[in-house]
């Protein structure tokens, strides 16, 4: 290419500037106009199963309860400390709406395994808001090696008599882990009389809890100063606890058929070995894949069983694939229901109070 021809072909370097300058300028308009909202906000723009949905948002101060227990231990609103504690953890619960909303779907049908197990073994229904807190009613994992609803981790597994083995781990186990879980927290209970102190212990280890009561000369929860986490955790079981049994209060709207049903099932007793689950589920009228969403403890694609032991493997009823089912109950789970008046109110803590002290 010849000297001349090169200089008819290069862009001018002012053209160049002003191009940037414009790109900028238009970048910059509509990320302020992203970000600018009206605060003239429709009222009863948002109808229910339709995708009408508001242009505009705002984001208003939430209701602090003036009274509330936790496992029928009055928690002291009163105290800015501990108003402002709960007002974060609230916040953060209703204005990630998504998890939230996820929570209530998965409660509907979680909840009615983990209720009576609780109630079975004279642990605080309240505790399984901290099922909640711990894994999002899910088989979580964490980082550290904790597993499953209750995150628990694997030597607190076997001492409280779970198997955890590279065929199975009872931890993915809901029945067997809220067992489990029920008498870690009964062991707690003794030693602190308190079941607030139980459930910050859970998730900072008992052995810390002692440390910082020792050190402080202190026994009340609200009263100690603890590792940021761990003061924090109650304050989110108790958020938790206030969204779930107050949804429209605090701008949760669903129907029963947007939430998860209890999936039907029946139980098969296994005692030998299973060397191929896949073939193991079609003879049973099921699939692989419904066979390890109901029983995710079964960790491999075989089951060995040299000693014989005796296990029960959930298999789905027929005809139950359909999403939503004419006989969802969602009464099953007390999750929602709450006081209907401050009488109503007082006789439940009263009752908690007596049952659990």
């Amino acid at each position: 290419m010849t000297t001349k021809e090169k200089t008819e072909t290069t862009i001018p370097k002012g053209f160049v500037k002003v191009f940037y300058i414009v790109l900028t300028a238009f970048l910059v308009i509509n990320t302020i106009q992203l970000f600018c909202y009206s605060s003239d906000v429709p009222q009863n723009n948002i109808s229910h199963g339709k995708a009408q949905f508001s242009d505009f948002y705002r984001a208003v101060a939430l209701p602090i309860p003036e009274k509330l227990d936790f496992c029928g231990e009055l928690v002291p609103t009163e105290n800015w400390d501990v108003r402002e504690m709960l007002d974060r953890e609230l916040m953060i619960n209703v204005y990630w709406q998504s998890q939230t909303l996820l929570h209530f779907k998965r409660a509907a049908r979680y909840f009615p395994v983990i209720e009576p197990i609780l109630k079975k073994n004279g642990v605080p229904d309240d505790f399984k808001y901290l099922a909640v807190v711990e894994s999002s009613l899910s088989n979580a994992g964490s980082p550290t090696g904790a597993k499953g609803f209750w995150q628990i981790m694997e030597p607190t597994a076997k001492e409280l008599g779970l198997e955890v083995r590279e065929n199975v781990d009872e931890r993915f186990h809901l029945e067997k882990a809220t067992e489990a879980a029920c008498k870690y927290l009964l062991a707690s209970y003794k030693r602190y009389q308190s079941w607030t102190l139980v459930a910050a212990s859970y998730n900072s280890g008992r052995g810390a809890v002692e440390r910082f009561m020792d050190k402080q000369q202190e026994g009340n929860f609200y009263e100690l100063w603890l590792a940021d986490e761990t003061m924090r955790y109650v304050y989110r079981i108790a958020a938790v606890k206030v969204v779930m049994q107050n949804p429209k209060q605090y701008g949760f709207d669903f129907k029963p058929e947007d939430l998860y049903p209890v999936i039907p099932n029946h139980v098969v007793q296994v005692d030998t070995t299973i060397r191929d689950l896949a073939q193991f589920a079609r003879f049973n009228g099921t699939t692989y894949k419904m066979l390890k969403y109901l029983n995710p403890w079964l960790r491999q694609t075989n089951l060995e069983n040299k000693a014989k032991k005796a296990y029960e493997v959930k298999i789905p009823e027929k005809g139950n694939r359909k999403y939503y089912h004419k006989d969802f109950d969602l009464s099953k789970s007390s999750w929602n229901k709450i006081p209907s008046n401050a009488e109503d109110a007082n006789e439940l803590e009263s009752r908690d109070l007596k049952e659990y002290k």
